[in-house]
Order: structure tokens, then sequence, then C-alpha cells
């Protein structure tokens, strides 16, 4: 006797497109589970990595400082201290490979009293002395040589040799060989001046001053422009130079004779690339070891160093870093909660599907005596040959494509959805064989779930209406990633229960037309796609309205993000565009023309800034002012785009001659005449006719600001020259503002060069948006709302599959009844579109109510990059647009369905019986 073919294998043989899809389906899901904290925790280092290297070299550093050692000789015992110090901290710490920094420097400066120096304004330059171990192979000499010997003897007394960069020596005006007597510093009047001197025996030049080695030495690499304290009122900061020369080791000791003392300093430079978002905490408490903690004492007690002491700034950065991770993370949270609500009906779709298909075996099953148990455990097992390769498939490759050291969060969302996956078909089975077909009391247990589901989602409301959102920086809010969960839920139930009312309506209405391929499909749509059901499931409205729901507030939030972001930058910067002209300089009418007539220019309008003005408020007394002329119509149009100093422009009518001029003031000036008196002219009358809140002419708070009319204070304008601003509203492209400017102004503004500034706020925008954090979250937005849409295209295919063999049945039947292929496709439609479109109106609606709800308290400053009043402004556009596209998405699908599948499925239920 034959053995019996062995369960799986038979079942896998005998559906194999059902497992290959099965398959395929948790390979997507595990992949995407897998990779969702893997994306965050790249995206969270990659933010906490360009953050701190935005704070530089030497705040990321742990730098150790100490008085000088008795005995022995100082360039060894830095090193002997360097490998300690870095043993110590490394074991703690990660730092960079490049080594420790560290050397020793003269506490004080000495001038330079040799009057043949470059002296700006009569103070004589200052120089410095430092040792830095490593110096000589950072430098190129240009002239003489490197300071490696002892002092000498030359000139009548020891002199220190010391070697300067080329570019101090040029703006100083020290040659090679030059011997210097130091005297006293302006910084350090009272300190000891004993007699010191230094011997400049070389000139060196640095090809990367970029480099961290000269992270704390910048005014090694050339002479710095500094100015003398201030002592009083009629005393002010005169300029003078500055510059620090290096010495050799064997020019160490010389450092405290010419610097009134010394230290010897170590720079620990810590590998921001290897510190981690999720560790740091844990990096914190070993900064706060390493600078106060056991490695502290240890450095003090085992170094045999006076005066020890250890600091670093990263610590502070480090606890900005958590809170700003912190202050996003509930945000972020949204989108792939909502995601992941829509993949775990998609799973439950496809066991429902599953189990409906396989009704009749498994019914025949338990006909011949199977039990639960051993029914559970065939398809246990039959599961775990197409789920577990393609769950192990999907988490390998988002570890390939995605690689992060941590490695448990993704595990165990993998693991998660693979176990839901395992497990879904089996206990939907198992639940469909053990609980009633139908009846009252399946009716009862609905009812009951329904209404707990109803009870925990008004008492989250509730609680969101008492107490609002948890503020930024207290981690996520359960609330903020449940509520629209709790929410969808609900609506798809109330959707359930309402669907059959109002499609049964529209298909009665229907039914009293010629025709039946709308009555028929509309019936069918009212009873859930087939004779068995009396209302509709839930799984599939549960899918839709979530994937709705979901990526309408996500969609929302991003929207809303951009808005404000554009609404700041036009804050600061008054409009969408403005240019500068510069200092003494205005712009010329030529520019002006060709500004004006730049594609996406609405309003734009020359603007005369004037800030050498005083003006008298009444008993003697007088205030500088900031004058600011500009045409009052287009300028208060401006000002309602700027969001700020916005005003009546009829305030400002009025032509030159016509008595005092009006004027708008700040809130802090006061109201009534005064004179304005301009530099080397008349007093010009004026009288204030309102306030304004600010003026976009003038970015932020740069003193009292008087606005006038240029058309009334024509005859003023030649006082002030020419118009030395442009703004504008609209949607001027910022590359070619940037081209005409440089057309006719000349290059722009960079550094220390004078020029033009170009600014727009599309540019501001887009800066605001460019902090690798903020970019992150808005990415992963964007990703969830389009794994949402995915997963609700998925969802309205399994729904039309589940509903396919009944509805092939059904269109073969009418087929034989004279039905054409065009009125199939329309039955089909009318069938399923209803549905789809009652769920995509649910789901906008439901995004409405969270929106409502939970905006109030939601706080985008983390996304915005700036400070913004809190709250998520309710945009029509995106809920809308999210509504319209599962719509169409839908139809698509329905289409898709219809005509692939359709035809062969009602070809073979009319061949059904005929001979092979």
């Amino acid at each position: 006797m034959n053995a019996p073919a062995p369960w799986v294998r038979t079942r896998l043989r005998a559906a194999p497109l059902a497992a290959l899809l099965t398959a395929v389906l948790v390979l997507v899901l595990v992949f995407l589970a897998a990779a969702l904290p893997r994306a965050l925790d790249r995206g969270a280092d990659g933010a906490l990595h360009g953050f701190l290297r935005g704070y530089g070299p030497v705040p990321t550093s742990v730098v150790v400082t100490s008085g000088l050692p008795s005995g022995g000789d100082p360039a060894q015992l830095l090193d002997a201290t360097a490998g300690q110090l870095a043993a110590l901290v490394g074991a703690r710490l990660p730092l960079d490979p490049g080594g420790p920094v560290y050397g020793r420097r003269a506490v004080q400066p000495r001038s330079l009293p040799d009057p043949a120096l470059d002296r700006p304004e009569g103070v004589a330059p200052e120089l410095s002395l430092l040792y830095q171990h490593g110096a000589r192979e950072h430098v190129r000499l240009t002239a003489g040589r490197w300071p490696d010997g002892a002092p000498d003897g030359a000139a009548g007394g020891e002199a220190v040799p010391v070697a300067l960069s080329e570019s101090a020596a040029a703006t100083l005006g020290v040659a090679p060989g030059g011997v210097f007597d130091g005297g006293g510093s302006v910084l350090f009047p009272n300190a000891p001046s004993g007699p010191a001197r230094v011997r400049v025996v070389g000139l060196y030049a640095v090809d990367d001053p970029s480099d961290p080695f000269w992270a704390d030495a910048g005014c090694a690499l050339r002479a710095c422009r500094n100015l003398t304290p201030s002592h009083g009122p009629g005393d002010p900061p005169l300029a003078y130079w500055y510059a620090v020369a290096l010495t050799g080791p064997e020019g160490v000791s010389g450092l405290s004779r010419w610097g009134s003392g010394a230290e010897d300093f170590w720079r620990l430079p810590v590998r921001v690339e290897a510190l981690r978002a999720d560790r740091l905490a844990e990096t914190s408490a070993a900064l706060a070891a390493v600078t106060s903690g056991p490695v502290a004492v240890r450095v003090t007690t085992g170094s045999g160093r006076p005066d020890v002491r250890i600091g670093s700034a990263l610590r502070g950065a480090i606890d900005t870093a958590r809170q700003r991770q912190a202050a996003i993370d509930s945000l972020t949270a949204v989108g792939p909660a909502g995601a992941a609500g829509v993949a775990v009906v998609v799973l439950g779709l496809a066991a429902a599907l599953g189990a409906e298909r396989r009704a009749a075996e498994l019914r025949l099953l338990r006909a011949r005596g199977a039990g639960l148990g051993g029914v559970f455990r065939r398809l246990l097992g039959e599961g775990a040959w197409t789920v577990l390769p393609a769950a192990a498939l999907g988490a390998g490759l988002a570890c390939v494509l995605l690689p992060t050291p941590r490695w448990l969060p993704s595990a165990v969302a993998a693991g998660s959805v693979a176990l839901l996956a395992l497990l879904a078909f089996p206990v939907r089975v198992v639940l469909a064989l053990r609980g009633p077909s139908g009846g009252a009391r399946s009716g009862r247990r609905r009812l009951v779930a329904e209404a707990a589901v109803l009870a925990v989602t008004v008492a989250a409301v509730a609680q969101v209406v008492r107490r609002g959102v948890a503020p930024a920086g207290a981690g996520v809010d359960p609330l903020l990633v449940a509520a629209p969960l709790l929410l969808s839920l609900t609506g798809a139930l109330l959707l359930a229960r309402l669907q059959p009312v109002l499609i049964g309506g529209l298909a009665r209405r229907a039914g009293r037309r010629a025709g039946a391929v709308g009555f028929l499909g509309l019936a069918r749509a009212a009873r859930g796609g087939g004779r068995g059901r009396a209302r509709p499931s839930v799984l599939p409205l549960l899918a839709l309205v979530l994937a709705v729901a979901c990526g309408a507030v996500g969609a929302d939030v991003l929207g809303s993000v951009a808005a404000d972001r554009t609404r700041v930058a036009r804050y600061g910067l008054g409009g969408d565009a403005v240019v500068a002209a510069g200092l003494e300089r205005a712009l010329p009418e030529s520019f002006l023309a060709a500004a004006d007539r730049l594609p996406g220019v609405e309003v734009s309008l020359p603007v005369w800034v004037e800030d050498d003005v005083t003006m008298s408020v009444g008993g003697g007394a007088s205030v500088r002012v900031n004058v600011v002329a500009a045409d009052p119509v287009r300028y208060a149009r401006l000002a309602g785009v700027a969001g700020r100093g916005r005003f009546d422009p009829a305030l400002l009518a009025g032509g030159p001659g016509s008595g005092p001029l009006p004027v708008l003031v700040s809130g802090d000036l006061p109201s009534g005449g005064f004179s304005l008196r301009l530099a080397g002219g008349d007093a010009v009358e004026v009288r204030t006719v309102g306030t304004a809140d600010g003026t976009p002419a003038v970015s932020g708070s740069n003193g009292p600001t008087v606005v006038m009319s240029s058309l009334a204070a024509a005859d003023l304008l030649p006082r002030f020259g020419g118009p030395d601003r442009w703004l504008a509203a609209g949607h001027p492209d910022d590359a070619q503002l940037r081209a005409l400017a440089e057309r006719f102004l000349g290059p722009p503004a960079s550094g220390t060069r004078p020029g033009h500034l170009v600014r727009t706020a599309a540019g501001e925008a887009a800066a605001l948006g460019g902090d690798p954090l903020q970019a992150s979250a808005v990415r992963l937005f964007w990703v969830s709302v389009g794994a949402t849409a995915l997963f609700a295209v998925l969802a309205v295919l399994l729904t039309l599959l589940r509903a396919g063999p009944e509805r092939a049945a059904v269109l073969a039947r009418l087929r034989t009844m004279g039905l054409r292929p065009r009125q199939g496709l329309a039955l089909v439609l009318a069938e399923v579109l209803p549905q789809a479109l009652v769920a995509a109106l649910g789901g906008a609606l439901t995004a409405v109510g969270c929106v409502h709800l939970l905006g109030p308290a939601v706080d985008l400053s983390p996304l915005v990059g700036s400070g913004v009043p809190t709250g998520l402004r309710l945009l029509a556009g995106p809920i809308a647009r999210q509504a319209l596209a599962l719509a169409l998405l839908a139809s698509l699908a329905v289409l898709a369905e219809a005509a692939v599948t359709g035809r062969r499925q009602i070809a073979a239920e009319l061949r059904a019986g005929d001979p092979e």
C-alpha cells in the first residue's frame, strides 16, 4: 500500500500561486518592519554626527590643562602624560585616531614695542608663544629654519627661537632673524614683565588651515585683529595685532619667562562618527566620569602634576542633542504607527481570504474527524515553509541595505511581523471552525466588541481634550500615536453599520430606473459582496479608512511644516525676496527695472533705509532711529505677506510740502509731532499717524523705526542716496535673482569681502529644513505615507480577490442571459467603488477629527527648525488629495483586476463540466 503524501508538499503543489503571493507579502512586510528601526537609527546617528560636527573640534574634545611639573624634560613629560590620558579616556570614550593635540603655551602675551612693526591705531602688537607637539609635520617652511635649538645668547641675553606664520610676519612687518624685546600687555597691565626676548628664526605656511590640529591655535596661522579693553565712555577701544609664534621642544622652558608663567594642555578629540544616538545617555555618563568622576580622580592623582583641570563642552552638546531627538520622536512615531496599523489589517485580510478559499476543504477535514488542534498544527507547519524563509530573506535584506550597529529593535520588529503572519491564517481558521456561523450570539459578540472599541476611543479623546499632547521632549506620547488608529477603527465600525443603509438606499433608487447593472452592483455592495453576508466586512473598510486617515494626518503635518517654514522665512526676510546693496552703496535703476520683470515677482519695491537719523522726543531729549522710506501701498502689501508691520497705507497719504510728514513709528516711540535730523541736514518735521509692530525692511530688533512714504518724502530722498534694498513678494527663482544681482551689482558678499546680499524665502525655508534630524523625520513621514498608500492598494486587491470567485460565477450566469463584457465591468465598478468612496470619505472625516482634536496641542517647532506657535492647522488640500488618491488607486485596481482576471474566471465558470 502506498504511503500518504506529505501534507505540506501536497498543499504547496496544489496552490503554488497562493504560496508565492503569501511569501511576497510576508517578505515586503518583514522588510519594512525590520528596515524601520534601522532607518530611524541611521537617521538619528547621521543627525547626531552632523549636529556635533557643527560645534567644531574643540567643543567635541576632552581638554586637560595643568601647571608645570618640577624637574625632568618638559617635552618628554608632555609625551608621557599624553599617553596616560589617551589610555584612561580612551577606555571610556572613542577617541579620534589622529591622537591628542598637546603642548605648552604661555599664560600671557607680551607686546612688541619695536616702532618698526605695524600699529593700526598706535597700539603695539602682541605676541604669545606656543609649543604644540607635532607642529613641524603640519607646516611648510617658507624661510629660515625650524626653531629646534635651545635659547641662544644673541643680542645680550637669552632669546627664545620661534617660527612665525608667513601671513603674520607680512602683517606685522617681521623678517627672519629679527630679535624683539617683550614689553607689557594691554590685556594684563598689572602682570610682571621681566626681561624676555624672542628671535624669529623661520617663517612657515599652513596648507590646510581647517585641519583640526589648529582648531584652538587660529592666531598661529595669521595675525588676529584685537581690540583693547574700554575703560569708560570716553575711552573707545583701539585695534591692535595679536599673533602666536611656535617654538620647538628645546624652547619649551622659555615659555614661562615670556608669558609670566605657562601651562601644559592636552586636547583629546572624541571621534564623533563613533557616537550613537541610542547610547547618548551612556556617553553622557562616560563624559561625567572623565571630567568629574573616577577617571578625573585617577588623572589628578596619578599624573603628579599641580592644578589639573579636566573639562569638555561635549556633554552639553550631547544633552542638547538628546533634547532635540526627544522633541521630534513623538511626531515621527505617528506616520509609522499608521502604516503598521494598515499592514496588520492587510495580514488579517490575507488570512480571511485564505480561510474562505479553503473553507470547504477544512470543513471536510472536520467532518472526517480532524480535531482543531490537528488542523491548527497542519496549517502552522504549512505556513512555516512559506512564511519563515520569506521573513528571513526580508530581515536579511534590511540588514544588508541598512547597516547599523543596533540589531535588537529590528529583530524584534521582524520577528513580530513574521509571527503575526504565521499565526494569522491558522488562528482565523480555528476561530471560524469553532465559532458559530451566524445568529444572535455572533451579533451580540460583535456589538460588545464595537462598544468596547467606542468606549476606549471616547476615553482617549477625552484624555486628549483634558490634558493635551505631551510636550516636546517628553518622549513618544501614546495618545498621539494611538488616537488616529482608534478614531479610524471607530469610523470603520460606524461605516460598516451605515454602509448597508446608505448603499441600500442607492440600490433602491437605481432599481426604479431602467437597466439592472447598477441595481445589481449596488445591491451586492450593500450585502458586502456576497449572498452570505448581511453587512460588509470590517477589515476592508478598516484598511481603507486607516490608510486615508493616517496618510491624510501625515500629509497635513508635512503641509503645515512647509507652510510654517515659509512663514518663518518670510517673517525674517520681510517678504519672499530681498536684495541688499551693502555698505555705502545703492541699487541702480537698471537693476530695479530688471528685477521687477523677473518671473514670479508679484509685488516689488525699492526701499530707502537710513540709520544715521536723530529724532527729538521732547524735553530736549533725542533718540537714534532707523528711517524707512517706501511706496506706502506696495509696502503695506509686502508687510501683509511678511506678517509684520501691517498698516493702512491711507495713513501715509499726502504729498511733499503739505506740512509735517506723516510717519509710522514702532511701539517704543511716543506719538505726536517731532523732528528728524539727518546726518548733515536740517531738521524735518514729522507727525506720527500710527504704530507698526515692525518693518519688513529692517530685520531683527535694530532699534526704534520710523516709516514714511517715499512719495511724500521725495525732497528727502536725495539726502538718503539711492535705494539700498529691493523687496519682493511672489515666487521669484533664487538662482535667477542671484545671477541678475551679480550681473548688475558685482560679486556678492563673502566672509570679510563686502558686496551685495541676496536672500529668498525659498532658500531660507530650504535652509530651515536642511538639518539632518528634521530632514530624516520628514523623509520618514513621506515613506510612511507611501507605505500606507501601498497597503491600501493591497487591501483593495485582497478585497477584490476575496469576492472574485463568487463574482465570476454571478457574471458567468449573467453572461448566459445576455450580459455584455462592458456591462460586466460596470457591474464590478458599481459593486466595489461605492465601498472605496465611502471609505475614502470616512477616512477624510476621521483625519479632520484627528487634526481638530490633536492639532491644537501639537508643537511642530522640532520639524520646522524654528520656534512656531503651537498647533496643527487643518489644511484641506493634503487631506483631499489623500482621499482622492485612494479613490483613484481603488478605481485603477478594480479596472486591472477586472481586465486581467475577470475574463479568465468567467471563462472557467462557463466551461465548468466540459470534458477535458
